[in-house]
Order: C-alpha cells, then sequence, then structure tokens
C-alpha cells in the first residue's frame, strides 16, 4: 500500500495554481477457474495495476487513466486530465473531497494465507466441489459448472485538497450448478459459500444448496393464480434490496429517478423494515475502510422502523442537494470516476429462521428464484412484475414445487406489506445482504 500511495502523492503534488488534482491507484490480482466433468475447463490469473487522475479547474472536470503505473503513462494521463478539464462543461458544484476529520474504523479483510494457497490447490477444491455434488443425490445426473475464484485488491486515494486514503482486500469463492433429472423431467439449481480465503469456504454447503434448489423443484408445475403471501429466499432478497439501493441514491433523488423523492420522515415501510448501509460490518463483502474519495466508512440509517431517514451522497450529489457526503463514493476501477451507492445494505433481522417462518404461513408460495428482473421492475414508478420459481407454503409446510409463474406488486406496496424479516443474513457478493422476507399480499399469476 506505501508504494500505491507514493505514486498517488507524486500526482497530486504536481497540481497548478487553481488545480484540485485526486490520484487513485489501484493493484489487483484475480484467479478464476471453471471444471467440467473432472477436468479444468477454464483457468485464469492476472495481475493488474493502473491510476485514475481526475483534475477540477474552475469548476471544470477532466479525467484520464493509464492501465500501468510507469512513470511516463502516468504523465501522459495526467496532461490529458489537465486537457480535458479545459474543454469539460462547467458545473458550479463540482469539487473534491475535503478531511471531515471522521476517524476510520479498523476492519480485518486481508488475508495473508490466501496467497499461499497454489492453483493447483485452487483446482483440486473445484474438482472436489463437483465430485461432492455429483455424489450427493442420485438425481444430480451432472454438474452444469462447478466454479473458484479470488481477488486481492489494495488502493490509495490521494488529492491535493487533504485527502488521504489506502485499504486492501482479498476475497473467495466456490460455486456450483447442478442439473437433475426425473421422469424425463429436468431442474437446475446453485449453490455458493464465499469467505475472505480458502479455509472460510464451506464445500459441502455449495455442494448441498444446489443439490437442493435443483432436486426440490422436480416435478414442479404452473400454480392457480391467486393473491397470496410470498416468502422470498435470501439469495431473492439480495435482488429486491440491491433494486431498492438506486433508488435510495441522493443522485437519484436530485434527477427525479426514484420512488422516494420528496418523502423524506415519511412511513415508506412497515414498521419492522429497518434498513442501513454499514459498509463498516466486516462481514459484509462490500465492507471497506474508506469510500472510493477516501472518506472514512460510516453507517448509515436509510430506513429506521419505516420511516425514511436519508438518502446516500458522494461529494458531488451531497453538494447539488445541499448536504454532505455520507462516504458512499463507489467506482469500478481505476479506468472510472466515483458515482454514488451502496455497498453493504441489509434488513435488521428478525428473531425466526425460514422454517420457523414457513409454520407461520397458511397459504404462500417461498420464491427460490426471480427472472425477468431488469424489464420487469421500474425503479422509477415501482411497478413490480417478474417471474419466478418455488414451492407452495400450505397450513405451515413447503408443498408441491412451482414454476414458469408471475409475481406482481410495487415495490412501495411491498415495503408496507413486509410482515416478517428472518434472522438468516446471507453476506453474498453483492451489495445488499440477503435474509428471508415476508411479504403480503402479491398477486402470483400462473393458470
Amino acid at each position: 500500500m506505501d508504494d500505491l500511495e507514493i505514486v498517488a502523492e507524486k500526482i497530486a503534488s504536481q497540481a497548478k495554481p487553481g488545480e484540485e488534482i485526486e490520484a487513485f491507484v489501484a493493484w489487483d490480482e484475480e484467479t478464476s477457474i471453471r471444471v467440467y466433468n473432472g477436468a479444468i475447463e477454464q483457468l485464469s490469473k492476472s495481475q493488474s495495476s493502473g491510476v485514475g487522475i481526475r483534475i477540477v479547474n474552475n469548476h471544470r472536470q477532466g479525467f484520464a487513466w493509464a492501465g500501468t503505473l510507469d512513470p511516463s503513462s502516468i504523465d501522459f494521463a495526467l496532461a490529458e486530465a489537465r486537457d480535458n478539464a479545459s474543454f469539460a462543461t462547467e458545473d458550479e458544484y463540482l469539487g473534491l473531497g475535503v478531511p471531515d476529520n471522521i476517524a476510520p474504523k479498523t476492519l480485518d479483510l486481508w488475508r495473508d494465507e490466501l496467497s499461499s494457497h497454489t492453483t493447483e490447490e485452487k483446482v483440486s477444491l473445484a474438482l472436489e466441489l463437483e465430485a461432492t455434488l455429483k455424489n450427493s443425490d442420485k438425481r444430480i445426473k451432472s454438474v452444469e459448472s462447478a466454479n473458484y475464484g479470488d481477488a486481492s485488491s489494495i488502493a490509495a486515494v490521494v488529492t491535493n485538497t487533504g485527502m488521504r486514503a489506502s485499504y486492501r482486500q482479498t476475497f473467495s469463492f466456490i460455486t456450483a450448478h447442478a442439473i437433475a433429472v426425473e421422469n424425463e423431467e429436468t431442474q437446475t439449481g446453485g449453490g455458493y459459500s464465499v469467505g475472505r480465503t480458502i479455509s472460510e469456504l464451506e464445500l459441502n454447503k455449495a455442494a448441498s444448496d444446489a443439490s437442493m434448489r435443483a432436486t426440490r423443484l422436480l416435478g414442479a408445475s404452473k400454480p392457480t393464480s391467486a393473491r397470496m403471501t410470498v416468502l422470498f429466499d435470501p439469495q431473492v432478497t439480495t435482488t429486491l434490496l440491491g433494486i431498492i439501493s438506486g433508488t435510495l441514491s441522493g443522485e437519484a433523488v436530485i434527477k427525479g429517478r426514484s420512488l422516494f423523492a420528496g418523502r423524506l420522515n415519511e412511513q415508506v415501510a412497515s414498521q419492522i423494515v429497518s434498513l442501513v448501509d454499514d459498509p463498516t460490518n466486516p462481514s459484509a463483502f462490500g465492507a471497506s475502510v474508506y469510500d472510493a474519495e477516501g472518506y472514512a466508512s460510516r453507517a448509515n440509517n436509510l430506513i429506521v422502523e419505516g420511516v425514511l431517514q436519508g438518502f446516500l451522497y458522494d461529494t458531488y450529489s451531497a453538494k447539488r442537494a445541499g448536504l454532505i457526503t455520507t462516504a458512499s463514493a463507489v467506482r469500478g476501477g481505476f479506468s472510472s470516476t466515483p458515482g454514488v451507492g451502496a455497498r453493504a445494505l441489509y434488513l435488521t433481522p428478525g428473531t425466526k429462521s425460514q422454517s420457523e417462518l414457513i409454520t407461520s404461513i397458511d397459504n404462500g408460495v417461498l420464491v427460490q428464484s426471480i427472472s425477468g428482473v431488469h424489464s420487469g421492475v421500474n425503479p422509477i414508478s415501482g411497478d413490480f412484475s417478474v417471474g419466478a420459481e418455488g414451492l407452495l407454503i400450505r397450513s405451515g409446510r413447503l408443498a408441491q414445487p412451482v414454476k414458469e409463474f408471475t409475481i406482481a406488486s410495487s415495490l412501495q406496496r411491498m415495503l408496507q406489506e413486509v410482515v416478517a424479516v428472518g434472522n438468516d443474513v446471507d453476506w453474498i457478493p453483492s451489495v445488499a445482504a440477503g435474509v428471508s422476507l415476508v411479504v403480503e399480499g402479491i398477486s402470483v399469476s400462473g393458470v
């Protein structure tokens, strides 16, 4: 990290009178392995480093990046960013961050152990995952894919306005997709396990989840259309919260693209709904000591007991709103400028497990997966209509599997109709954690 900070400091020190300069320097190392039928199907290992340079001068912003830390390439990117700023449109809200004196929290997000594992060990893990899944149930006829992946990332951001930050993290995962066959019918299901390093991965969990999700849908048919209670599986809730996260962006509110615009301090959800974005939670894979502009990460309460408390902001959107940043700047890497977004969104959990929640439902459906989210959900109007599959719930028990049905409502109504939140918080590589969620009054359209 020290080397990256030195590079960033050198760039920021070259500011001319009236200029604000930000240097974002990053290094990444990644491994990706896919096996099929007992052999390696795909294997790649890559390492990259680079720098993104942002210059603000007279309320005009220029940006350029270099995919190397070679001094001559950095000098060229600096000159290009400076030139781009001279042609940019003036915007009174443009400007880099300045220190806010909030101390960063100590987060344990890096595992030295990860680098000690050989590629052969990682391949063996993927092969073992495939073999375990194949042997988990006689109805598992093949494994569509078994994968291992990991990443180690280090970044530093320095500005001549006083911002200075560096952070690092490691991440590893395994995933598998099973193909189950019975009576000439085929169903698929996936499972996964994630951690900061290999020793934190649970191979049996990934295999058993994939097997269970595939086999329990065998024999599925379309359900009868009705309005019923829906129990969203944690993996589905993750997707729903990811959609909602975009509507809680201060930038979306400013642009009139949020269904929550103008509703601050209103009751927008059931009283049991409390939603927070907390990237200081080390269990979250979006956790980080700092945000992408160098501000210390902090927890932001967005909805508390159903009442909308606030939105997420980076420096730019906060200035436009007449507020201060919530340290919610994100970026895709050194080749992009920062924007605003959630990193570790989660619902305050309840006290019941998913199985306990099922016993409380008389007539409903456990939704295991959804499809058509991009075309079926409108984050501005809140309209919600997606394809789904899962299992019916009858008198507190899981009943027959169902598929090829549609669930429809609106995001606003769904938030108001939440009647239970599970205790099974599941952190996966996403902007939001999963948790079992019970919502009443959703239209289920089948036959």
